[in-house]
């Protein structure tokens, strides 16, 4: 099949043409996360021509995926993530290279992930990941496009874009509690309009037409489709960044100290559970072990038993991940995990 027939109705655009078209041929994009955002964004990518795409995701398909995450069909529950993505692109233009990374971004290969590819599109739902690849990308001299999503409503940015402003120019610290869409809900096609932005900018960004949304951050709720930008600058806090500096204040991969509810309900009998809550909390809803609060976990650390792995539970996910960040960053412990979504998920497998 000729390229020209495949790619025509974006060649006869005078902005794209066979210039353009060539451009994307030859960009590398790698999207982090083949979930509600990076399914649309890997669709339009690949169909669009973009010539290498990577893909990281260590997850499998959920049935609950299935209502957002339109890579994905009902045969493919329990199969890798990015490999059934891989090969829904492969399936639908195999004019381009897809290559698959099954594994957890983490500060010890996301540098050898990210160096290899022009821009990077974040569509991960943790904060930590973010961080992460946003001090990654600054150290390479890398752009990235972040979108998030929640309940009706969605945002995007682009950062890192020719020396603008990063992630941490507009957020300089991760909110300790934010709630997830596995807590809050998300309706599925906020993941389609936000991913769709995510591509637009990136082909904006590869061919060089349009205004990239560099140090803009759009904002839209779907129920009213009302919308906003807000603009934001580079702040003086991250001019002239010292490697170094970035290094040690990444914040580093969540997924590599989480585990997900599914995993904690197959293998159980694998792990320690210490249960952050109150006891009042737990009232509601326990799956047992120890009840410790997260004072005197890090106080008396020497007393958790360790032969197992441990489990850390909180309500959401988000106080169990700090505290095991502080774990590890204290006592470098190598068996402690966070359970991802906390209680609230599991309590609704």
């Amino acid at each position: 099949m000729s390229t020209n027939n495949r790619y025509h109705r974006q060649i006869i655009l005078p902005e794209i043409g066979e210039t353009g078209q060539s451009l994307l041929l030859q960009a590398k994009v790698l999207v982090i996360g083949a979930g509600g955002l990076g399914c649309p964004v890997l669709q339009y990518l690949g169909a669009a021509g973009v010539g290498t795409i990577g893909i990281i995701d260590h997850d499998v398909v959920e049935i609950s995926n299935l209502q957002r995450q339109i890579l994905f069909k009902q045969e493919d529950v329990g199969k890798p993530k990015a490999f059934v993505a891989q090969a829904a692109l492969q399936a639908q233009n195999a004019d381009i290279a897809v290559i698959a990374y099954k594994e957890v971004l983490n500060p010890e290969n996301a540098k050898d992930l990210i160096q290899n590819f022009d821009l990077v599109i974040d569509g991960t739902d943790n904060f930590a990941t973010r961080y992460l690849v946003n001090d990654t990308c600054v150290l390479l001299g890398k752009p990235f496009i972040a979108a998030s999503i929640l309940q009706f409503e969605g945002q995007i940015a682009v950062y890192n874009y020719q020396d603008g402003p990063t992630y941490r120019c507009l957020f300089p610290t991760p909110p300790l509690d934010a709630l997830t869409c596995a807590e809050a809900g998300v309706l599925g096609v906020i993941g389609g309009i936000m991913g769709s932005l995510q591509a637009n900018e990136a082909i904006k960004m590869i061919t060089g037409i349009g205004e990239v949304l560099a140090g803009k951050l759009f904002v839209i709720n779907a129920l009213t489709l009302q919308n906003y930008t807000l603009s934001f600058e580079r702040s003086t806090d991250w001019d002239k960044i010292n490697p170094s500096f970035y290094a040690n204040f990444c914040v580093g991969g969540v997924q590599n100290i989480e585990i997900t509810a599914i995993q904690l309900q197959e293998h159980f009998d694998h792990y320690t559970i210490i249960d952050i809550r109150k006891p009042e909390e737990l009232k509601r809803y326990t799956i047992g072990g120890l009840n410790i609060s997260p004072e005197n976990v890090m106080a008396q650390v020497g007393l958790i038993p360790l032969e197992k792995d441990i489990i850390i539970c909180c309500n959401n996910g988000n106080t169990s991940l700090k505290l095991v960040q502080e774990l590890i960053s204290t006592y470098k412990l190598h068996n402690v995990y966070s359970l991802k979504g906390g209680i609230n998920t599991y309590m609704h497998l």
